[in-house]
C-alpha cells in the first residue's frame, strides 16, 4: 500500500515568520545515553520527543534505566532519568534511527546476557560492521554483521582499531559508553577521513560536561578513562540542522526566518546553515532574538564540500534546484548509506520534476532547469520530504509522499510549516 500524498503548499507571498525549533535529536540521543549510565539520578531537559529519540529512551528502559517523562509536549520532553544496573535478555528496536542503532550496542555490551537488536527494513542495509567488529575485538560476543545481530557481554574495554569513515557514529557510540568499561576505551581511526567531524567533537564535549576525562590530543585517537559519568541536569539546544528547510523557505520565497534561541557556541553541525545560505545569496544576521535568515527570491548556485554537514545536503539540494547557476556538492558520498541512498534519491525525485541532477563519485552536480509539479517520494528520509516542501513553496503541484516521516525528527513538522506561511508559529 503507497503512503499517502500531501500537497506542498506554494507560498502565495513572501514567507515572514518566526519559528521555534524543539530540541536536537543528536544532542538528545547523545544525552540520554550518558544520563541512563551516570552515578545517580538526572534529568534531561527540553530533550525531542519524535520516533528517534523515543526509540532511544525505550532501548534505555530496556536494558535497565528507568525513565519518567514530564513537561510534555507533541515535540519536547523533560526526562527524570534514574540509571539501573544495565542488564540483558532484551530486545531492542532501532527502527530506522542510526543513533540507537550505533550508540545502544556498546551499553548492551555492559551486561552478561544476550541483547538481540533489529530494526525498519531498510536499517538492516545501513552499514554497521565497524561498531560490531570493534565490539568483538573488545571481547563482546555479537552474532550477525547488520541488522538483526545480538551483543553479549560483559567486555573490559581496552584499546580497538575501527575505521570510521562510513559514519562517525560508529566512533560516537564506543566513546559514549567507554567510561563504564573497566579498562575504558582507546580507539584508533584507520581510514579515509571520519565524515562529520562536528559530530564528533559534540559527544566529546558532551562526556566532558558528564564529567568523564576524554584525550583527544592526538590526531585520529580517542581515549576515555574508566571511571563515573557524573549525574547532572542537562538542557537541550534547538535542533539546528531541523532549520534549514525553514530558513530555506526565506530564500526562495524572498521572506525573512527567524529561528529564536540560536546558540552563540556550538557543536551542532547545523550551525553551518549560516555560511552556506549566506554563499547563496541570503542575508544573514544572528542576535540575542536568534538568527534571521533573509531572502531576495533569487538563490545562487555553490560549490561546497559537505562533509561535515552531510545532513544538510537534501535542502542544500533543493536549493540548488531553484538557483540560477549550477551547483556542485561534494564530500558526501556516506549518505548513500542514510537513511536511504540519499544521492541516488534526490537525482531521481529533482529530475523527476524536471530538474537535471547527476551524481559524482562523492556528491551531486545540479543544473538549474524550470520544474514542474508531480510526486516527490521521500523513501521514509524524514530529510527528503522537507526537501520537497521547499521546493513545492515556488512549484505549484508538488506532492511529497509520506510526509509523516518527518516524525523521526520533526513530529510537528505540517502544522509548522502551515503556521509559518502564515506569518507565526503553532
Amino acid at each position: 500500500m503507497s503512503a499517502p500524498l500531501w500537497p506542498a503548499p506554494t507560498a502565495a507571498d513572501p514567507v515572514r515568520a518566526t519559528v521555534p525549533l524543539p530540541g536536537s535529536k543528536s544532542v538528545t540521543n547523545r544525552a540520554l545515553p550518558l544520563a541512563a549510565l551516570a552515578d545517580g539520578p538526572g534529568t534531561v531537559r527540553l530533550a525531542l520527543r519524535s520516533r528517534d529519540a523515543d526509540l532511544m529512551a525505550a532501548a534505555l528502559r530496556a536494558l535497565g534505566a528507568t525513565l519518567t517523562p514530564s513537561g510534555e509536549t507533541a515535540s519536547s520532553v523533560d526526562w527524570e532519568v534514574v540509571p539501573g544496573p544495565v542488564t540483558g535478555g532484551a530486545r531492542i528496536d532501532v527502527g530506522l534511527a542510526g543513533t540507537v542503532m550505533r550508540f545502544v550496542p556498546p551499553i548492551a555490551a555492559l551486561a552478561a546476557e544476550e541483547v538481540f537488536f533489529d530494526g525498519d527494513p531498510h536499517a538492516r542495509r545501513r552499514p554497521m560492521g565497524a561498531i560490531l567488529d570493534a565490539l568483538r575485538a573488545l571481547g563482546a560476543d555479537v552474532r550477525g554483521d547488520a541488522l538483526p545481530f545480538t551483543v553479549r557481554g560483559p567486555l573490559a574495554g581496552g584499546e580497538v582499531t575501527l575505521d570510521a569513515s562510513g559514519s562517525s557514529q560508529f566512533l560516537s557510540g564506543l566513546l559514549l559508553a567507554a567510561a563504564r568499561f573497566d579498562k575504558g576505551v582507546t580507539v584508533r581511526h584507520a581510514g579515509p577521513p571520519i565524515p562529520s567531524q562536528p559530530h564528533i567533537r559534540m559527544t566529546v564535549r558532551m562526556l566532558r560536561e558528564f564529567g568523564v576525562r576524554v584525550d583527544d590530543s592526538e590526531p585520529d585517537v580517542w581515549r576515555v578513562e574508566p571511571g563515573p559519568i557524573h549525574a547532572r541536569e542537562f538542557t537541550v539546544e534547538p535542533d539546528l540542522s531541523n532549520a534549514a528547510p525553514f530558513l530555506a523557505a526565506a530564500m526562495v520565497t524572498g521572506g525573512s526566518v527567524t529561528v529564536p534561541g540560536w546558540p552563540a557556541e556550538t557543536t551542532q553541525p547545523g550551525d553551518q546553515l549560516r555560511e552556506l545560505l549566506a554563499g547563496m545569496g541570503a542575508s544573514v544576521e544572528r542576535t540575542p532574538a536568534g538568527l534571521t535568515v533573509t531572502g531576495t527570491g533569487r538563490v545562487t548556485g555553490v560549490e561546497a564540500d559537505l562533509r561535515d554537514v552531510a545532513e544538510l545536503t537534501p535542502t542544500i539540494a533543493a536549493l540548488a534546484a531553484l538557483a540560477d547557476s549550477p551547483s556542485r556538492i561534494s564530500g558526501v558520498a556516506h549518505i548513500r548509506g542514510h537513511e536511504t541512498d540519499r544521492l541516488a534519491a534526490l537525482v531521481t525525485e529533482i529530475n523527476r520534476l524536471g530538474g537535471d541532477a547527476a551524481e559524482t563519485e562523492d556528491g551531486l552536480v545540479i543544473r538549474p532547469r524550470p520544474l514542474t509539479g508531480g510526486v516527490f517520494h521521500s523513501y521514509a528520509d524524514h530529510r527528503m520530504a522537507t526537501a520537497g516542501a521547499v521546493i513545492g513553496l515556488v512549484v505549484p503541484g508538488v506532492e511529497v509522499e509520506d510526509i509523516a516521516t518527518t516524525g523521526k525528527t520533526l513530529p510537528e513538522f505540517v502544522s509548522m510549516w502551515e503556521a509559518m506561511l502564515g506569518g507565526g508559529a503553532p
